[in-house]
């Protein structure tokens, strides 16, 4: 540690993570010590576009031995020239890192291994997420010392907010001269009782201070765990399988059940018994077909496997009952006590803005009825008018809020009677029939079909649009029966790729055109509906 000039730490928090309390109790943690520290802010923006960052600078030297002078400090970072960076999520810290902050010989890197996902992230229709072994390749690169564990998980477990996690970490990592009860002492908001006569906040900002203080505070333990991340070894169990009944698990073989157990469970609780029974039915299908095409299922059933997972998807297709079912649910109270780290005895209030169209009504009406509701809207259009919608304000803490939720998930047996369930159930059908006659036909091709069900996704625009798509690719590409099987194979992976890399669908269009295929309409035409399978009961 240099004598002559400040310790500099560029902290990167989210919104709502309490960096600026983080960073007033470093200052006071300096001030507490003896120590002269300075801190400057830069706002970041709202949501997950952007981080908020805070530059903290302390002298190393104790005030007291300064003879009367006073250090000098500086308003921002600069790049190369930081002697530790702290984040509290792992795209940020590589963010910093891209805008040259950290230097390899120089800096420390103290990260949460935790994602919450950008704006950027959650737009691209496929998987969109960073990859997190380059993210952590990247810390690695660039910094002499790095410390990466889960600050979230710490923080839950202890009932505190990451801000007391982070600090924790810093402390553990002897950046600052600071002993570590200089910091306690400013978490306890200078109470000296003892810990169970604490206030609940201070006692949980302790614990989790306490939790990252010993982390990072072992730096074997930390390498190890940065290497089984970067491996893909992960201490996170995975969540225990729904139950599977007995006689879906003598059908199917053990290569399906967990995917089985999970799509068959989702169905069920979205409708009802005979639904999950059509839903295992369906596989029944691919899964003879499968074994058809692989007896010895040297390829572990992947095709039943995928179709389970899309299949169990497609089926729960979001609407407005589905929306009433899910925020009417205790588990969902729960989850935002929890979230706003509320006590027994605090009340939290909740409002739940609707705003359902004309399309969510007409989706739970018969045909004739939708049809009527549907062009009366777009008449409202043609003259003009905004489309039609109903917007509501529920407070579900409420007696009547809650109630009125209930109500509204009680109505799923209108889902049958309504035109979207009829036009779901056909759409699932061609899709379905569309990958048991590939994988008749060869494996492969099959395989492909199946996995485009991750095509299906999202609601409103960006639903219909993974409709249409999925449906092209089966008319101009998987019936083309001119090409081979295994061209026609290729075709479709690379035809699915596309429409997942761009919403827009120009790189779908051009490797449509590369296969030879017939280009998308250049406006969405009606889907072409079938009729209501012999199997679904209306």
């Amino acid at each position: 540690m240099e004598q002559n000039r400040p310790i500099t730490l560029l902290v990167c928090a989210l919104g709502g993570e309490g960096g600026g309390v983080l960073t007033e109790w470093l200052v006071d943690t300096a001030r507490h010590a003896g120590y002269a520290a300075q801190s400057t802010s830069i706002p970041g923006v709202a949501q997950r576009t952007g981080a908020t960052t805070y530059y903290i600078e302390v002298f190393p030297v104790p005030l007291a031995q300064l003879g009367g002078r006073r250090p000098v400090f500086s308003l921002s970072p600069v790049p190369g020239a930081l002697d530790a960076i702290v984040s509290s999520e792992l795209l940020e810290t590589a963010r910093q890192i891209g805008n040259g902050m950290s230097a390899p010989q120089r800096t420390l890197v103290i990260s949460s291994s935790a994602r919450i996902l950008t704006t950027a992230e959650r737009m691209v229709p496929g998987d969109g997420r960073a990859d997190a072994q380059r993210l952590l390749d990247v810390v690695k690169a660039f910094s002499r010392e790095h410390h990466v564990f889960d600050m979230n998980a710490i923080a839950r477990d202890s009932g505190t907010v990451v801000s007391a996690v982070m600090l924790g970490a810093i402390a553990g990592s002897g950046l600052f001269p600071f002993p570590r009860e200089a910091y306690e002492h400013v978490v306890r908001g200078g109470d000296t009782s003892a810990p169970e006569k604490l206030s609940k906040m201070a006692a949980a900002s302790l614990r989790g201070f306490a939790s990252a203080f010993d982390a990072v505070n072992a730096p074997r333990a930390q390498a190890a765990f940065v290497s089984s991340v970067m491996a893909g070894d992960t201490n996170d169990a995975p969540p225990p399988p729904a139950a599977l009944p007995s006689d879906l698990a003598r059908r199917f073989p053990p290569a399906v059940h967990d995917m089985l157990a999970l799509g068959h469970a989702r169905v069920l609780d979205y409708q009802d018994a005979a639904y999950a029974s059509l839903y295992a039915e369906r596989l029944g299908r691919l899964l003879d077909a499968e074994r058809a095409a692989d007896p010895a299922g040297a390829r572990g059933f992947a095709i039943t496997r995928e179709a389970a997972r899309w299949l169990a998807l497609w089926m729960a297709f979001d609407d407005i009952v589905r929306v009433a079912a899910l925020k009417g649910r205790a588990s969902r109270a729960q989850r935002v006590r929890r979230e706003v780290r509320a006590g027994k005895e605090d009340i939290v209030k909740v409002y739940d803005h609707f705003k359902p169209g004309a399309a969510e009504f007409a989706a739970l009406l018969p045909p004739s009825l939708s049809r009527r509701v549907t062009a009366w809207d777009r008449g409202r259009q043609s003259r003009g008018l905004a489309p039609w919608a109903l917007p509501l304000k529920v407070g579900s803490h409420s007696v009547l809020g809650m109630a009125s939720l209930r109500l509204l998930a009680s109505l799923r047996w209108l889902r049958r009677l309504g035109s979207r369930f009829a036009q779901e159930q056909a759409l699932i059908e061609r899709w379905l029939k569309a990958v048991e006659a590939g994988t008749r036909e060869t494996w492969a091709l099959g395989h492909e079909l199946a996995l485009c069900g991750r095509l299906i996704k999202g609601y409103g625009s960006t639903n219909e649009r993974g409709k249409h798509n999925l449906l092209h690719v089966i008319d101009e590409l998987a019936g083309r029966n001119t090409l081979p099987a295994p061209a026609r194979a290729t075709a479709i992976a690379a035809a699915r790729e596309a429409a997942l890399a761009d919403e827009g669908g120009k790189a779908l269009d051009a490797t449509l055109a590369a296969h030879g295929a017939a280009p998308r309409p250049v406006q969405a035409q009606p889907i072409r509906w079938m009729k209501r399978p012999p199997s679904v009961k209306a």
